[in-house]
């Protein structure tokens, strides 16, 4: 779990055990975690007219300045908790704009931390594919180009490359709408044959690792330790069973743990 998420979760549960909080989106796209939250009190509200309680906060994924307006005018109490990382990828676009260029976002349009980028912009494109790109040629335009992917999104695609390269089957474990999760699959399913999606370990399933000598086991950046650690002895267990060689993720659960 990266460190913007987790500092996200520990503000929430801090929040809640002393006032009633409602989180504006979801915190965090793992249901396992939403769901932990959610036993702990807080609530979760996709829009701001929805929230029932004086305290509001904004997720790790950031929002915009028009959003945070229409909060506080409802009297609200508004706690950010954007990541710091994303607050840089937000000052980036503002000044771009500023220097009078027009700022084409890659990523996916309804993509919460996309909406956060582009709400408060007059002028703007999100492209998610090069044919989106050709659909918006400016043929005399200075083109510059900043690269804003996070460094533990960027560790967790380069160590899950490596994984996969040397894994029979690979296991990404993550919420089922994880982007940066659902990435780590197509990243591994471009070396590996075998890849698999699981949510928790109850996902798994015996059969895919019938002809497997070595398993790997990735994570997206919302991942909790726990589950991570679930799938980890259920792999294990197996492998007794079937003396396999043990899960091969020790190096890439390393890097992400360090990543947080």
């Amino acid at each position: 779990m990266c460190f913007g998420v987790r500092d996200a979760i520990a503000l929430a549960v801090r929040q809640a055990a002393t006032e009633p909080l409602t989180v504006l989106g979801d915190l965090v796209h793992n249901e396992t975690v939403l769901a932990e939250l959610r036993s702990r009190g807080v609530k979760i509200a996709q829009q701001v007219a929805a929230v029932e309680t004086r305290a509001v906060m904004i997720t790790a994924h950031g929002a915009s300045d028009r959003a945070l307006g229409r909060a506080r005018e409802r009297g609200l109490d508004v706690m950010e908790a954007t990541c710091p990382l994303v607050r840089l990828v937000h000052r980036a676009v503002v000044k771009l704009a500023r220097d009078g260029y027009h700022p084409v976002i890659v990523g996916k349009r309804e993509h919460v931390e996309v909406r956060g980028l582009t709400e408060d912009l007059e002028d703007f494109d999100v492209v998610l594919s090069e044919a989106d790109v050709f659909g918006r040629r400016f043929l005399h335009a200075e083109v510059r180009f900043i690269d804003t992917v996070c460094r533990p999104t960027k560790q967790r695609q380069h160590a899950a490359i490596e994984l996969a390269q040397q894994a029979d089957v690979v296991v990404v474990i993550g919420g089922a709408h994880s982007n940066n999760t659902q990435e780590l699959v197509r990243v591994c399913g471009r070396y590996c044959g075998q890849v698999h999606y699981v949510q928790t370990a109850n996902d798994l399933r015996e059969e895919w690792f019938e002809r497997a000598q070595t398993v790997g086991v990735t994570a997206g950046t919302s991942t909790p330790d726990a589950s991570i650690d679930e799938v980890e002895q259920w792999l294990n267990q197996l492998a007794s069973r079937r003396n396999l060689e043990q899960p091969a993720h020790a190096v890439v659960e390393l890097q992400h743990r360090q990543a947080a």
